[in-house]
């Protein structure tokens, strides 16, 4: 049986992949460094659906973190198929307000944790000569983001691990991707207020939010389809950018 793990899996985006690939017969491992009980909420979602999961709870933003998790995996399962890197913050502000530990915080978790993750993935992928890396980004990491720098900045990152990593792991048959969401209707956007959702969802040509269930079909499908495929950034953002 195929075994993925999902980062930042409590909610949201990664809660939603995490049950679409127990549907599809993962065992799955998933993480998170707070929500601990709705992560526990998600695993009892997943292990109704028949298939194994592991819980670990840490921050992805520490490597010593990181590879104990992949240690404790390949104890478990013997294995990983895929990785999704998941976890991510956004800080909504001017930069010129932005603190030095709030740089800190946002790099840690959304790019330093795809790069520990992906690192330790790749060991076990390499020499699987198997493996799949899907990174959930964000359209802002193309185009950018006026008063979400930060949040933009390490989006462009994850894009460009997610190009580089590909061409270097191609020839051990290990794919990498990245799912490029535009708005998606989750708990990180329910910061704003009604009229500021309501001016952004005018701005969207498909005339709403995406929602999780299209991220976690749009990663079935990729996971499932061409193995020619690595090294794209798919958008997902209703036409927007």
């Amino acid at each position: 049986m195929k075994t993925a793990l999902v980062t930042g899996a409590a909610r949201g985006i990664g809660k939603t992949v995490a049950l679409k690939l127990a549907e599809n017969g993962f065992n799955v491992a998933i993480n998170c460094v707070k929500n601990i009980d709705k992560l526990e909420e998600t695993a009892a979602e997943i292990e109704k659906k028949g298939v194994r999961c592991e819980r670990f709870v840490g921050d992805v933003s520490d490597p010593d973190f990181v590879r104990k998790m992949f240690e404790e995996i390949k104890k478990c399962f013997g294995h990983l198929d895929l990785l999704v890197n998941n976890a991510g913050i956004s800080m909504v502000g001017l930069l010129t307000d932005a603190t030095d530990e709030d740089w800190r915080k946002i790099c840690g978790v959304n790019l330093d944790g795809a790069v520990w993750c992906s690192r330790e993935a790749a060991r076990m992928m390499v020499s699987a000569h198997s493996g799949k890396i899907v990174n959930i980004s964000s359209m802002w990491g193309q185009v950018g983001a006026s008063c979400e720098v930060m949040y933009s900045a390490t989006k462009g990152g994850l894009d460009a691990l997610t190009k580089a990593l590909a061409k270097e792991l191609a020839p051990s048959g290990v794919q990498v991707n990245a799912i490029s969401c535009g708005v998606i209707d989750t708990d990180m956007n329910r910061c704003f207020s009604d009229e500021d959702r309501e001016e952004l969802k005018n701005e969207i040509p498909a005339g709403r939010f995406g929602k999780a269930e299209e991220v976690a079909e749009l990663l079935i499908a990729l996971i499932d389809g061409n193995s020619y495929l690595t090294g794209q950034i798919i958008r997902l953002d209703g036409g927007m950018i």
